[in-house]
């Protein structure tokens, strides 16, 4: 594994996210650490939705507001606290059980379930992907079955691990940060309370745990390497 500086303040939202790049962005941002946000995911999109045009959405349901260029298939399940952007895109037999802002020209696909997520504008679930209290970045994006893993097996709280430091968050459900720019590969599992820094890579068929830093690629548990930039000419 290569020698990356990891600190804490990788885990910052700042450091994570291009500001504005949500609905979601001032509540975010109020935190030292993106994941403290998740508790309150409801009450934010039950508080921006109050304040959505009625022109531009379309009220449906138990709290959910749907912009009117989004693309939505009949198939569609919506629980209540939804917010879907501009241009976004739920396919078939999407599942967006509860708690779910989902940004401008972000996509939704086939079979995949969302709960208590944020998703930044353009960040894409396309196929079969579980994601559950969550925050997804700026086009961020899983592959065909990577899911997100909210939960331990013993059901204590979750420790995120960013090098040497352990932080205690108090929380028993987790999911998975993503950076902007993030690529997961497919079938790939994000256990409990993972963060993966701004532009990295995920090999598909992987077991991600701790922090990965930004602009790598994850290979396996131990092998991470630096991103390289192609030479000009």
């Amino acid at each position: 594994m290569e020698n990356f500086k990891i600190e804490l303040k990788n885990l910052y939202a700042q450091e994570l996210f291009e500001p504005g790049r949500s609905l979601a962005w001032g509540h975010i941002s109020r935190f030292a650490y993106p994941w403290e946000a998740l508790p309150g995911i409801r009450g934010l999109i039950l508080e921006l939705g109050a304040g959505l045009d009625e022109s531009e959405y379309d009220r449906r349901g138990e709290g959910v507001w749907i912009h009117k260029t989004a693309s939505v298939a009949a198939s569609v399940h919506f629980g209540s606290a939804v917010i879907v952007g501009a241009g976004a895109q739920l396919r078939h037999c999407a599942n967006i059980r509860e708690n779910a802002l989902i940004g401008i020209g972000a996509v939704v696909g086939t079979a995949t379930e969302l709960k208590n997520s944020i998703l930044f504008d353009g960040a894409e679930v396309p196929h079969y992907n579980y994601v559950g209290d969550s925050i997804l970045g700026y086009k961020a994006h899983m592959g065909a079955g990577a899911i997100t893993s909210n939960i331990k097996s013993d059901r204590t709280p979750i420790i995120v691990v960013c090098g040497n430091e352990r932080l205690e968050t108090g929380m028993r459900k987790i999911g998975a940060i993503l950076g902007d720019r993030v690529e997961i590969g497919c079938n790939s599992v994000l256990n409990p309370g993972s963060v993966v820094g701004a532009g990295a890579t995920v090999y598909p068929l992987s077991m991600v745990r701790g922090f990965v830093p930004p602009s790598s690629i994850y290979k396996r548990q131990g092998e991470v390497v630096r991103k390289r930039q192609a030479s000009a000419g």
